[in-house]
This record gives C-alpha cells, structure tokens and sequence, in this order.
C-alpha cells in the first residue's frame, strides 16, 4: 500500500520528478562514460606496455629483481613452468633470459641489453617482427642477432655484419661471443632502442653457459580482471620463487594511473555533488510544501514512523526512475564504444603508432562499474534524505494542519 500511494504521489508534480531524474539520469550517464572509457584506455595501456616489456605478471629468482645478476635463475624446463599452466585465465607464457654485456663493433663498444627469447612466441605476444626495419627476423634455432637503430647507428654496424658481444656468464665463466646481425628493430624509446640485443633462448644459453635456466618467465591473461587470481595462483604454486604484477615491475606507470584515476574520480564526485544540491532542494520542497497533508495523515491514523517510510519510499522510486533512465541511455552507448571504439587522430595517433600500438581508446564493460554507480547514488539519496526526514521527525501536527510546520 505504501510502495503504491509513494507512487502515486511522485506523478502529482509530474515535471519536478522528471527534471530531478533527469538529472540524475545525467549525472549517472557522464559518469558512467567517464569511468569506462577512463578503465577501459588504463586496460588497453597496460596490455600494450606489458607486451611491449615486463608482460602482466613475472616469475624469477627471488634475488633475480634486485641483482639483475646471471647467477639468480630459474628452471627454463617444461616441468617447471607445467603448474602455471593449469591456471585459469593465463593466455601466454614465455621464458627470458636477461643480462648485460658489452657489444663491440668494429671501433667502438656498448654496454647492451641482451634477452634471450623464444622468437616466433614473442612475435605472436610483443609483434617484435613487426618492428623490423631491415633485414628478416630470427628463426627459432637462429645462430644471428636483432639489434636495436640507435645501438646500429652508435656502433657502425648494419644487417650482415658481425657482433661482439662480452660479458659474465652463469657462476663465473666468460661469456663471449661473435654473432652475425640479422636485422634491426626500431623502439619508440630511446633506453630500449640504444641498447636491446634479441637473440633466440638457446643461443644466449649457450653464450652465458647456463643451458636450461631462464632469468624470468613472462606470463600474460586474458583479462586485468583475472590477474589477481591467477598472480594468488602462482605464489601458491612457486612458494620458492618471486611472482611480480606489472605495478611491482613498472611502478612509474602504476603511480601515474593513480594519479590520473584519482583526478577523474575528483571530477566524478564533483558532478554528484552538483547533482545531490538539487536532489537536496527537490526533497526538501518536498517536505515543506505537503505539510498540511502530512498533518492530516498524521491526524487521521498514520504513526509518524509509516510517514517517514512512505517519503523513503517516494525518494526512492524518484531515484531508481533516474537510475533505470540512465542506465537505459548509458548501455547501448557503452556498448557500441567498445566494439566501435573511439580512434585518436593527428599528432597522438601518430606518437601511439610510432610505439607499435592501435591508436584506438576502448571502453571496459564492468559490471562492478555499474553497481559502484548505483551505489554512489543511493548514497547520495541517503545523505540529502537525512535532514528532510529530521523535518520531517520534528512536524508539530497543530502547526501542519494549520499549514505551517514549526519544530516542537
């Protein structure tokens, strides 16, 4: 009976309702587009920058993070990684080898980056292959190198030329080695690009004298959402090694999603409380003008305790009207955004591209992200219904019925 007079009462100002839904409908809507487009952009980032280097998540040594050094190592054996596997969610996995050396051309000489690397794996996960821009790409059982334009140009050297490389290998040994370059890779940063070596896996085994053990495996899932799962997963299964997420690998990158995630959450709220000041009037008006009827409810029977469920009730029916508006709006657009996403054009198109991403800003669909607007604006209702209802506790019935509304 009560959810039925609150509705009843909501349509006798038809256009007050419908403007205050309307409103929130809105606000529900920006804030919808702007949470999944902002989710959905940090998503698509992530998986590109954890392509590109680290991967989501990473097995090593427990010492390996912090001593980079040849000796810190893990089995590179299918055994080892068999438990990883069996996880859900986990769509790659790869093995690396890193460690430093120095490459000498013919006068001059480099401190590099050398990664051993499964090579037609990585072409599938890092499109590696499609960064040549001379020569071919590496076979699996290549005996040759890829080598990054900046270190091509520091040392002199191009395609079919040979390089030095000389370093530390595995507990000691001299690792060193002559290898012709079969291409060469250009990377959008500078760090990478004037100091990276590719080599296939068992060649840089070979070279480091450590046959059969990887510095890291690189895993990868499907989704950001199952990672946490998956990364509780492998520290389950690898009590023995170290498991690392990509915030722990590229912690500048994590710090500057934070920063700019806290900077749209601002903006969000900001549109809520610019929402919530009329919500508040609305609901106030609400009261004050329908004290003489609440004074002859109460006059005839009503207990003020039923008064007050029937104004949450009638708060509430103008908030799901607003909710149902927004959403019914905010879904078929969400929708077509992420399989039609937006495409960057001119100059950040260009910079995107030039990294050997799709220059594309796609929207996440999250079902946690609709509840957690939902709820923001229940919350909402609850904190602009409270002093309504205090009014509303604190009506002096001979005042209301005489059309005022004085306190006790």
């Amino acid at each position: 009976m009560l959810v039925t007079l609150a509705w009843r009462n909501l349509w006798r100002q038809k256009r007050r309702t419908l403007l205050t839904a309307a409103a929130l409908a809105l606000a529900l809507l920006l804030s919808l587009a702007t949470r999944s487009l902002q989710e959905g952009t940090y998503a698509n980032n992530i998986d590109n920058a954890a392509r590109f280097s680290t991967g989501l998540v990473q097995l090593q040594h427990p010492d390996f993070k912090e001593s980079r050094s040849i000796d810190d190592l893990l089995p590179g054996t299918a055994a080892f990684i068999g438990p990883a596997r069996a996880i859900d969610g986990i769509s790659h996995i790869l093995p690396r080898l890193e460690s430093f050396a120095l490459a000498a051309g013919a006068s001059r000489s480099k401190g590099v980056m050398v990664m051993g690397v499964q090579p037609l794996a990585e072409a599938r996960y890092a499109n590696v292959d499609r960064r040549l821009t001379l020569g071919h790409y590496l076979s699996e059982d290549d005996q040759g190198v890829l080598i990054g334009e900046g270190l091509a140009r520091y040392l002199s050297l191009s395609v079919g030329d040979e390089l030095v490389l000389y370093g530390q290998g595995y507990h000691g040994q001299t690792a060193a080695g002559l290898f012709p370059i079969r291409g060469v890779l250009s990377f959008p940063m500078a760090g990478v690009d004037n100091q990276l070596v590719y080599m296939p896996l068992p060649l840089a085994q070979q070279l480091y004298g450590c046959e059969g053990l990887v510095s890291n495996w690189v895993l990868h899932t499907h989704t950001l959402a199952q990672l946490p799962t998956a990364t509780q997963a492998l520290r389950h299964r690898y009590p023995d090694a170290a498991v690392w997420d990509w915030q722990a690998l590229s912690p500048e990158m994590a710090q500057q999603i934070q920063m700019d995630r806290a900077g749209g959450l601002f903006m969000m709220y900001l549109l809520y409380g610019v929402v919530g000041f009329g919500l508040f009037a609305t609901l106030v008006m609400m009261i004050l003008e329908r004290q003489r009827e609440f004074g002859v409810m109460l006059a005839t029977g009503m207990v003020r305790r039923q008064l007050l469920l029937l104004i949450i009730i009638e708060s509430g029916l103008l908030a799901l009207v607003g909710v149902v508006l927004g959403l019914a709006i905010a879904a078929p657009l969400l929708a077509w955004f992420a399989y039609h996403p937006l495409t960057l054009t001119g100059e950040a198109a260009r910079m995107v591209m030039e990294m050997g991403w799709d220059p594309l800003m796609p929207v996440l669909l999250s079902p946690q992200l609709v509840i957690n607007q939902i709820l923001i604006v229940l919350g909402l209702l609850g904190l602009c219904l409270a002093y309504p209802l205090w009014r509303l506790y604190r009506l002096n019935l001979v005042q209301a019925l005489k059309g005022g509304g004085d306190d006790h």
